[in-house]
C-alpha cells in the first residue's frame, strides 16, 4: 500500500510542526496530544496512552490470531538551540529536535494512516511511540508498566536516521548494534578548612587527582571486540568557588561504555573499587550512583532477516558497514523480551551530524522508512 502525495504533505507538515514545538525527555505531554490527534481517524483498535511516562500505543488489531509486531519511534527532543533559519525552526529557547526523533514520529505516524486503511490480514501491530530515550529511562518505563503485558511484541523493529550515510541507504546487521553505557557519579566527603590552614581539613583534592586517570585507563580492548571497555570523565567539580575556603566535597562524573552488558558489570566494579580506595587512601567518605542506564542493542538475526527481506522487496540498498555504533540507544530493552532489530537510515553525506544545532531530518526518509516498515509488517502478518 503506497502513501499518496496528500499523505506525504500531511505527514511533512506534521514533521515540521512537531519540530516547531520540541519538549525534551519526561516532558512529552504535547507532543504525545499531537501523535494522538494525527492518528485519531485512523481508528486504532485500542489507544494507550501515559506508557512510561508520556508514551503512546496505537494498536491496529486483525482480530486474527497471529503475532504482535511492534514498531518504535522516539518523542523527546534535545536541550539544544537550534541555528537555523529554516521556515519551522524551534519555537522554543533552547530545546529542539536535533536527533531526528521527529522524523521517527513521522515514519510511524505514516504507519498509522496506512493501517487505519486496511489492518494486518493476521496479528496485530503496535505503534509505540516512546518518550525519554535521551536520557535511558524511556524504554525502561514503557516495558515496565503492567500495560506493556498486554501489548508485549513477538517482533520489535526501529530505526534511526544517520547523517555521514547517503540519504536513503541502510545499515543493518546481526549482533551489537550499539553499546551499553551509564553514567557514574563518585562523590567524595571529606571537611572543609580555613584556606590558611588546610591542614585543619581534609580535603577531596588528591583522591579526585588520583581518581580521574585512573578510570580512564580501566577502558581496553578492540571496539570490535566484546572485551572492549571505555570510561570518559565528562565532570568534576571541588569545593565552593571562594578564596577563604579549603574544599571538603568533589565529585567526578564519568560516562562508562561496553560492547556488552557483561562486561560493563565487571567495568562498574572496577570504577567503584578505585573510587573506594581513594577515598579510604585520604580518609574520606564517598558515595556512588548511576544515570541514563542504558542496555547494549543486539539485533536478533531472525528480526534482521525480516528487514533485510523488506529492504530487498522496496529495493533499498543496504549493508553493515559502520556497526555498531559507540552511541547508546534504549530500544535495546525491547529484544530481551522481544526478537529485536534497528536499522539505520541514510540522511546524507554532507549534511550536519546528529546533535549538531543545525541539524534537520530528511524529510523524503518519511517514505522510505514507512516502506521499509510496512513491507516488513505484511511479510509477517500478510
Amino acid at each position: 500500500m503506497q502513501l499518496t502525495n496528500q499523505d506525504i504533505a500531511d505527514l511533512v507538515a506534521f514533521r515540521r510542526e512537531l519540530h516547531r514545538f520540541p519538549e525534551i525527555s519526561n516532558e512529552e505531554e504535547q507532543t504525545a496530544r499531537r501523535v494522538v490527534e494525527f492518528a485519531a481517524d485512523t481508528g486504532p483498535s485500542e489507544v494507550l496512552t501515559n506508557l512510561g511516562g508520556y508514551g503512546v500505543a496505537l494498536v491496529y488489531d486483525s482480530g486474527i490470531p497471529g503475532p504482535t509486531v511492534l514498531f518504535r519511534s522516539e518523542l523527546d527532543a534535545l536541550p539544544i538551540e537550534e541555528l537555523s533559519e529554516i521556515p519551522h525552526r524551534s519555537t522554543v529557547h533552547g530545546k529542539s529536535h536535533m536527533c531526528g526523533h521527529d522524523g521517527h514520529t513521522a515514519i510511524l505516524a505514516a504507519l498509522a494512516r496506512q493501517f487505519g486503511r486496511q489492518k494486518p490480514a493476521t496479528g496485530r501491530v503496535v505503534l509505540m511511540f516512546q518518550p525519554a530515550e535521551e536520557t535511558g529511562n524511556g524504554a525502561a518505563g514503557v516495558v515496565a508498566d503492567p500495560r506493556y503485558d498486554t501489548i508485549r511484541p513477538d517482533f520489535a523493529f526501529s530505526l534511526h536516521n544517520l547523517p555521514g550515510t547517503p540519504l536513503g541507504h541502510v545499515r543493518l546487521k546481526p549482533g551489537v548494534v550499539n553499546c551499553a553505557s551509564r553514567g557514574m557519579r563518585i562523590m567524595f566527603e571529606g571537611k572543609t578548612a580555613h584556606s590558611s590552614m588546610p591542614e585543619t581539613g581534609t580535603s577531596p583534592m588528591m583522591a579526585m587527582t588520583h581518581l580521574m586517570p585512573a578510570l580512564a585507563s580501566l577502558g581496553g580492548g578492540s571496539f570490535h571486540e566484546d572485551d572492549f571497555a571505555m570510561v570518559t570523565v565528562t565532570h568534576a567539580s571541588m569545593g565552593e568557588a571562594v578564596f577563604g575556603i579549603a574544599p571538603g566535597h568533589a565529585e567526578v562524573w564519568a560516562t562508562l561504555r561496553t560492547r556488552l552488558d557483561e562486561r560493563m558489570e565487571g567495568l562498574c566494579s572496577a570504577a567503584e573499587a578505585l573510587a573506594q580506595r581513594e577515598a579510604a587512601a585520604h580518609g574520606l567518605r564517598h558515595t556512588i550512583d548511576y544515570h541514563e542506564i542504558f542496555v547494549a542493542s543486539l539485533n536478533a538475526p531472525e528480526a534482521v532477516d525480516h528487514l533485510r527481506a523488506a529492504l530487498e522487496a522496496e529495493g533499498v540498498a543496504h549493508d553493515g558497514e559502520e556497526l555498531p555504533m559507540r552511541a547508546s540507544e534504549d530500544f535495546g530493552i525491547f529484544g530481551h523480551t522481544s526478537k529485536s532489530a534497528m536499522l539505520f537510515l541514510g540522511a546524507g553525506v554532507d549534511v550536519p551530524a546528529l546533535h549538531n544545532p543545525d541539524y534537520d531530518f530528511p524529510d523524503d526518509l518519511i517514505a522510505i522508512g514507512a516502506g521499509i516498515f510496512m513491507r516488513t509488517a505484511r511479510n509477517l502478518l500478510g
